[in-house]
């Protein structure tokens, strides 16, 4: 009976880690994609346009598997939801990319992984192992280590926008993973997109009145990414794979994501990579390798 107990509990885990790994793959071309769309709309126009286009496709998607309107006890948490991933980090993070590089912002929000943890540590009260949190500080410190290196030890005013956004998606990472094991995940980023479209078409309104817009290619497919993938379909493989392995251990495979998001910032944005980038790549894999074998 024992062995096929182990492979009754593996299954989950490996398919709730291949979900929340692929919702990091397409996470990682975020930055990218919304420098695309930085070349046409203005931060604010892009931020309130990718939250109008995703909240259309999320009603879409709830009238179509006809989804019951959340229960009471879930609406607080899909605001923190809003709130944190769907506003403040989107918004956050584009402001920082007018003047920040992508490779730069994209390993400055290496520290996600550290702050949902940490969150989530203190909204269940659950409390990882000691081995678990040595690994995650370490990979967040060897993250840290590097931003001040490219910043020459003085954060900017978009290390600022960009270390904001990240507590508050923490915030919404962490509930949307509590969330997930109530309610399917892709109602999860649904609702919480739905509920905040009154605030994205303001954004969206005040940003069209007042930044110029350049339409071309390049922004069209920046804005369409952040919209369908990047604001709703990957947060649906992200929270179902929360929900089989846990905040802590699905949030440390995002150490990942400003790594790969520098492949992509060198390969579609034409930017240099870091010479240090290699050497942290190494410590950072090495940081998920031991926080997904610690137990929570």
């Amino acid at each position: 009976m024992a062995p096929h107990h182990s492979v009754h509990r593996f299954g989950p885990a490996a398919s709730g880690t291949a979900l929340a790994g692929l919702g990091v793959a397409l996470f990682s071309l975020s930055f990218p994609a919304t420098a695309w769309s930085l070349t046409g709309f203005g931060p604010w126009t892009s931020t309130g346009l990718r939250g109008v286009l995703a909240a259309l496709l999320a009603g879409l998607y709830l009238a179509a598997v006809r989804a019951p309107l959340p229960r009471r006890r879930h609406r607080a948490g899909l605001l923190v939801v809003s709130g944190g991933c769907v506003l403040g980090f989107p918004l956050l993070t584009t402001l920082a990319l007018r003047t920040s590089s992508t490779a730069h912002s994209a390993v400055v929000i290496g520290v996600l992984p550290l702050a949902t943890a940490v969150v989530a540590a203190l909204r269940t009260g659950r409390r990882p192992s000691r081995a678990f949190w040595a690994a995650a500080l370490a990979g967040a410190a060897a993250v840290l280590a590097f931003t001040l290196l490219q910043s020459h030890g003085r954060p900017t005013a978009a290390d600022l926008c960009l270390f904001v956004g990240l507590v508050a998606c923490a915030a919404g990472y962490a509930e949307g993973g509590r969330l997930a094991r109530d309610l399917p995940g892709a109602q999860v980023i649904a609702w919480a997109v739905v509920a905040a479209l009154p605030a994205m078409l303001l954004t969206a309104g005040l940003g069209l009145a007042a930044e110029p817009v350049h339409l071309g290619a390049k922004a069209l497919a920046g804005l369409a990414y952040i919209a369908a993938v990047s604001q709703f379909g990957g947060f649906v493989l992200w929270y179902r794979g929360m929900a089989r392995i846990g905040v802590p251990r699905a949030s440390q495979l995002q150490l990942a994501q400003p790594l790969l998001t520098l492949v992509w910032a060198v390969l579609l944005l034409g930017e240099e990579l870091p010479a240090a980038a290699p050497v942290t790549a190494a410590v950072v894999l090495l940081c998920i390798a031991a926080t997904q074998r610690a137990r929570s």
